[in-house]
């Protein structure tokens, strides 16, 4: 069961980052020469770029996509917080492989809103993200208190 579930998993995780690629590649056309690369804590644009930036974050995600692939691929590598012994391998595993693909998708949504932030900024200075940085890295922080006590659980 838990390899099906991880196979939508997978499945969605790639998704996001094909859909991502293509909101990218749709929007570019129309955005301006100069668009916002970042933003201070109030939200204001406090650098602007060529368009081109707009792809850094795309890239970012691939990236990332690769490395937890490969991560997934190799738990063994992973570093974890607790000692692996017989007892508790499939346990650790199963937290650090169900772990690593919901952080993907935490990950994935935080730099989708960003960019939309940013195309959205590039014609209305006036614009709000549409999801708060301040939510964003509650979740993130959120996700890592579960997983702790989960390892802890299942030392």
């Amino acid at each position: 069961m838990e390899n099906i579930l991880f196979l939508i998993f997978d499945i969605f995780n790639f998704g996001l980052l094909v859909f991502f690629w293509w909101f990218t590649v749709k929007h570019y056309k129309t955005l301006p020469a100069r668009i916002p690369v970042h933003f201070d804590f109030d939200g204001k644009a406090d650098n602007f770029g060529s368009k081109l930036y707009s792809f850094i974050t795309p890239v970012l995600g691939t990236v990332l996509y690769f490395f937890f692939v490969y991560a997934l691929r190799h738990p063994e590598t992973a570093n974890f917080p607790v000692e692996i012994t017989e007892q508790n391998r499939n346990a650790q595993f199963l937290i650090m492989e169900t772990f690593l693909r919901w952080l993907f998708v935490l990950v994935m949504l935080i730099f989708m809103n960003g960019q939309d932030y940013m195309f959205r900024y590039s014609f209305d200075d006036t614009v709000k993200p549409r999801v708060p940085l301040s939510t964003a890295i509650l979740s993130l922080i959120g996700s890592l208190m579960v997983v702790f006590i989960l390892v802890g659980l299942f030392k």
